[in-house]
C-alpha cells in the first residue's frame, strides 16, 4: 500500500470515527448540560435536533461538492470546521450557543463525511475496496461503544464540556494533513456543475422530514404533518427538476443503478431496525427492568464487539459469495436478532441478542457500501457517498419514532416484532446487488476517470 493509500485510509477512519464519537457521547453530557446550563428539556433535545437536520439535509449536496472541487480538499476544511465548532461548543455561555454551534458542526460533518468514502473510492481499485471499508466499519463500531463510557467518565470527572474538546486535535490534525499534503495529481472535474436549484429543494425536504420524524412520537404531532406534507412537495419538486435540468444533482450513473438503489433501500431499512432496537431495548432495561446508564451500556459492549469482528470478515466473504448473499444472510440475522431481544430479559439473552445485532448490522455496512461506493463512477463518488450517509441518518430517525410510538401503542414485542419486518423487508432489497460474478469483483477494464467501472450506469 502507498503512503498515499495509507494516508487516505487513515483519514477515512479518523472522520467516520469522529463523527460517531461525537453522536455517541452527547447522549451522555445532556442531562448535566441541561442542569449546568438552566436549559429547558426542549432546549437540550435541540442539542442533537440541530445537528442532525443540518447534516442530513447537506450530505448529498456536500458530495457533489467534492467531485466538482476534490474529496480531499473537501474532507480537509470539513475536519477543520468540524474540530473548531467542537471547541466552541465546549467554551459556550448558554445552550443557545450550543444549539447555533450545533448547526455549524452539522454543515462541517456533512463536507466530511461523503468525502471519507469519496476518498477512498478515488485511491483504492474497486476490487481492493472491501477492505478498507470494512477498517472504517469497524473504527464507527469502536467509537459507538467507547463514546458513552468515555463520555460518562469525562463527566464525571472534568464536567460536561471536556467532552466536547475530545475530537479537536484529531480534527485539526487530519484537516491540516488533508489539506497540505498531496496525493497524485487529478484531473479536475470541469463538466461537474453544481445544481443550486436541485440542492436547495433536497435540503429542504430532507430537513423537513427530520424534524417531522423527531416530532411525531412527542406532542407536536400537528407540526410533524406539517413537516411532513413540505417535506413531500419540496420532494415532487426536487425531482421534477431533476429530470429537467441538463446538469442534475444526482447524475444518471448513480440513480439509475439498480445495484446502488437496492443497497440504498437496504440500509434505511437495517439503520431503522438496528437504531429502533436499541432505542426500545434501552428504554426496556432502564425503565422496567431499572438498569442504570452505566449498567445498560456493559449489556450493550457484544453488540460493538460483534459489529468491530463481522466488519473485517465481511470483506474476505463479499470476494467468496459476492453481496447479494451476503448481505441477504446478514439482514436476517439482524431482524432475528431484533425478535430474541423482544424477548430477552436476562444479561445472557440480551447480551447474546446484541451480539446478533451488531454482527448483522456491521455486515450488512460494509456490504452495502462496498456496493454503492464502487458502483458509482469515479466523478460520482461523492454524491453516492452522499446518497449513503444520507441513508443511515435519515434511518435511525425513523426507526427511533416508529419504536417509539409502536412501543406506547402496544408495548416492546410489538414494537421490536414490526422492526424486525422492517429488517427483512430490506432483505428483499438485497436480490437488486450483485451476486458472485466475475464482474462482481473486477470491473471490466475501461479507460479515463471511469477505470473498473461499469459503463452505462
Amino acid at each position: 500500500m502507498t503512503v498515499h493509500r495509507r494516508l487516505v485510509l487513515a483519514s477515512s477512519v479518523a472522520g467516520a470515527a469522529i463523527v460517531a464519537l461525537d453522536g455517541t457521547v452527547l447522549t451522555v453530557v445532556q442531562p448535566t448540560l441541561q442542569r449546568e446550563l438552566g436549559a429547558s428539556l426542549a432546549q437540550v433535545q435541540w442539542t442533537s435536533t440541530a445537528y442532525l437536520v443540518a447534516v442530513a439535509s447537506l450530505l448529498v449536496s456536500a458530495g457533489r461538492i467534492g467531485d466538482r472541487y476534490g474529496h480531499q480538499r473537501v474532507f480537509g476544511l470539513g475536519m477543520l470546521g468540524f474540530g473548531l465548532a467542537s471547541a466552541g461548543i465546549g467554551l459556550a455561555p448558554g445552550v443557545g450557543w450550543v444549539i447555533g454551534l450545533r448547526v455549524v458542526q452539522g454543515v462541517f460533518g456533512a463536507l466530511l463525511q461523503p468525502a471519507t468514502l469519496g476518498m477512498l473510492r478515488a485511491a483504492f481499485p474497486p476490487d481492493r475496496l472491501g477492505m478498507p471499508i470494512a477498517v472504517r466499519t469497524s473504527a464507527i463500531g469502536i467509537a459507538a461503544a467507547a463514546g458513552p463510557l468515555m463520555g460518562g467518565a469525562l463527566v464525571g470527572a472534568a464536567g460536561w464540556r471536556a467532552v466536547f474538546f475530545l475530537n479537536v486535535v484529531p480534527s485539526l490534525v487530519f484537516g491540516v494533513l488533508a489539506l497540505t499534503v498531496r496525493g497524485p495529481r487529478r484531473t479536475e472535474a470541469a463538466t461537474v456543475r453544481f445544481d443550486l436549484p436541485g440542492a436547495l429543494l433536497l435540503a429542504l425536504s430532507l430537513a423537513s422530514l427530520v424534524q417531522a420524524l423527531v416530532d411525531l412520537p412527542g406532542s407536536a404531532a400537528g407540526q410533524a404533518v406539517s413537516g411532513l406534507a413540505v417535506s413531500v412537495l419540496a420532494g415532487l419538486a426536487f425531482v421534477r427538476h431533476e429530470r429537467r435540468t441538463a446538469h442534475p444533482l444526482l447524475p444518471p450513473d448513480v440513480v439509475g443503478s439498480v445495484a446502488i438503489r437496492g443497497a440504498l433501500g437496504m440500509l434505511l431499512a437495517a439503520s431503522a431496525a438496528f437504531s429502533g432496537t436499541l432505542f426500545v431495548v434501552t428504554y426496556f432495561l432502564q425503565d422496567t427492568l431499572g438498569l442504570g446508564p452505566f449498567q445498560s451500556a456493559l449489556r450493550g459492549l457484544p453488540l460493538a464487539a460483534a459489529m468491530v469482528l463481522a466488519a473485517p470478515a465481511t470483506a474476505v466473504v463479499l470476494r467468496r459469495v459476492g453481496a447479494r448473499r451476503t448481505a441477504g444472510v446478514a439482514m436476517t440475522v439482524v431482524a432475528l436478532a431484533v425478535l430474541v431481544l423482544s424477548r430477552a430479559s436476562g444479561a445472557v439473552a440480551v447480551c447474546g441478542g446484541f451480539a446478533l445485532l451488531g454482527a448483522g448490522f456491521g455486515t450488512v455496512l460494509v456490504a452495502a457500501t462496498q456496493v454503492v461506493v464502487r458502483e458509482a463512477a469515479v466523478e460520482s463518488a461523492g454524491v453516492a457517498g452522499g446518497l449513503k450517509q444520507t441513508a443511515v441518518n435519515v434511518g435511525p430517525t425513523l426507526g427511533v419514532a416508529a419504536g417509539s410510538a409502536l412501543m406506547a401503542a402496544g408495548g416492546r414485542e410489538l414494537a421490536l416484532g414490526i422492526l424486525a419486518a422492517v429488517a427483512l423487508t430490506g432483505a428483499l432489497a438485497c436480490l437488486a446487488l450483485p451476486g458472485r460474478t466475475v464482474a462482481s469483483l473486477t470491473h471490466p477494464p475501461v479507460t479515463g476517470d471511469r477505470a473498473g467501472v461499469p459503463a452505462g450506469r
